[in-house]
């Protein structure tokens, strides 16, 4: 066979073609690339039953916060020690109803048993001393007053015998100068009667100040023995007080001293509830404020008493008061709910309140379209209580969004809602 030579003309045709089908290709390529890059991603699925779904509603919303925390009572006493001593006997232990001569432990002090006989004798030593005293000093009054009497029985021996001389004189049977001579001895008798009179007065009004050395060292003494008394008494320790024994922090053999904490004991018919609050939610509660107080066994109403003046971990203790009786059950340190109303708002747009989301900002929900979708819609809340939550902006009455943490579903704007 003989080869025939193609004209190029031919081969020119067969090469444009072939790069206008490469270029055609291309550009399908990219409008096809392009057009996917368009594209919304499809919509992830949610089961109706695994979302929690609320109705946006319109009216009266009450607002309320809530805490944990513990009964605790009202009275509580701690006792300490007076003196310091070794624990011998623990008669009581924590559950133990008392009175408040009730002996809850034994104390032992041989050098305050010692103290007490020296201060015992002190004391009889310086009452000793004033009865001594005070007898040296009745003796002496006696004789001032024994010296006043003789000279008063010679002054008024003096005055009768001044007035039978002047008698006398009158009938010129004493001379004159005999009577003159019993008027001077009457006068000397009288200016000693009223000098011996002051000195007796002066010494009356000077015995008390006379004693009162002896008197301030026979107090001084008694005050002593007497508190050694005392401190010899509180080796056995009394609850002082009706009511539950609640703790007894030392063990038999424990050496103490003066301070120490040997038992505590509370007043179990007179509780109240201390409340721990978030502190971003404490800034509204106010001393008199109703709450309510959930004991696992009944409800007991009350009012805010006391609110802590600072925070710790995170949260703000506060004392509710219990104005009803409490139900069977309730003792000290059971663990309690508290809610504490607020104020209650008249008019507004709220919704059931999730559990993400502060008060006066913006939160991301979903909020379902009718069609079996739900898109993404930013939302303005307001006040927050308890369950519920105010809404400002982005939905109205009527409205359904879900409130279950979305969080997976981060990179979508609408999901689908099956079931």
């Amino acid at each position: 066979m003989v080869d025939i030579a193609r004209p190029a003309s031919v081969a020119r045709r067969k090469k444009i073609r072939r790069t206008i089908f490469i270029v055609a290709s291309l550009l399908v390529i990219g409008g096809v690339t392009y057009a996917v890059s368009k594209l919304k991603p499809a919509a992830p699925s949610v089961e109706r039953a695994t979302v929690w779904i609320s109705t946006v509603q319109r009216g009266p919303m009450l607002r309320q916060v809530r805490g944990s925390g513990t009964l605790v009572p009202e009275e509580i006493r701690w006792i300490p020690a007076t003196t310091s001593g070794r624990v011998e006997k623990i008669l009581l232990r924590p559950g133990a109803t008392v009175r408040p001569d009730s002996v809850i432990l034994e104390l032992s002090n041989p050098d305050l048993q010692q103290s007490v006989r020296e201060a015992q004798l002190t004391y009889q030593s310086a009452q000793a001393n004033h009865q001594n005293r005070k007898a040296e000093l009745e003796s002496q009054l006696l004789s001032q007053q024994s010296d006043v009497a003789g000279i008063k029985a010679a002054y008024n021996n003096a005055a009768l015998k001044l007035q039978a001389d002047e008698e006398l004189f009158k009938d010129g049977l004493v001379s004159e100068i005999q009577l003159k001579q019993s008027r001077s001895a009457n006068d000397e008798l009288k200016n000693r009667l009223t000098i011996a009179e002051r000195r007796l007065e002066m010494y009356k009004n000077g015995i008390p100040s006379q004693l009162a050395p002896q008197e301030a060292a026979v107090s001084q003494t008694r005050a002593a023995y007497e508190l050694r008394n005392r401190q010899l008494d509180d080796l056995r320790v009394k609850a002082g007080m009706n009511g539950v024994l609640q703790l007894v922090p030392v063990e038999r053999g424990a050496q103490v001293g003066p301070g120490t904490n040997l038992a505590r004991v509370a007043d179990p018919t007179n509780l109240k509830a201390e409340l721990r609050i978030a502190e971003t939610q404490t800034k509204d509660i106010r001393i008199g404020q109703y709450a309510e107080v959930d004991t696992r066994n009944g409800i007991v109403k009350g009012k805010v008493a006391r609110i802590d003046p600072a925070s710790s971990g995170g949260t703000v203790g506060v004392d509710v008061t219990l104005d009803g009786a409490l139900p069977p059950g309730s003792r000290p340190d059971l663990s309690v709910d508290g809610t504490i109303e607020l104020e209650r708002l008249p008019d507004v747009v709220f919704m059931s309140a999730p559990a993400f989301g502060q008060e006066n900002g913006t939160i991301s929900l979903f909020k379902l379209t009718g069609d079996g979708e739900a898109i993404r819609t930013q939302v303005k809340i307001g006040k927050r209580s308890v369950n519920q939550v105010e809404v400002l902006e982005g939905l109205k009455p009527g409205d359904q969004v879900i409130l279950s943490d979305m969080s997976d579903k981060e990179s979508f704007d609408r999901v689908r809602i099956v079931g």
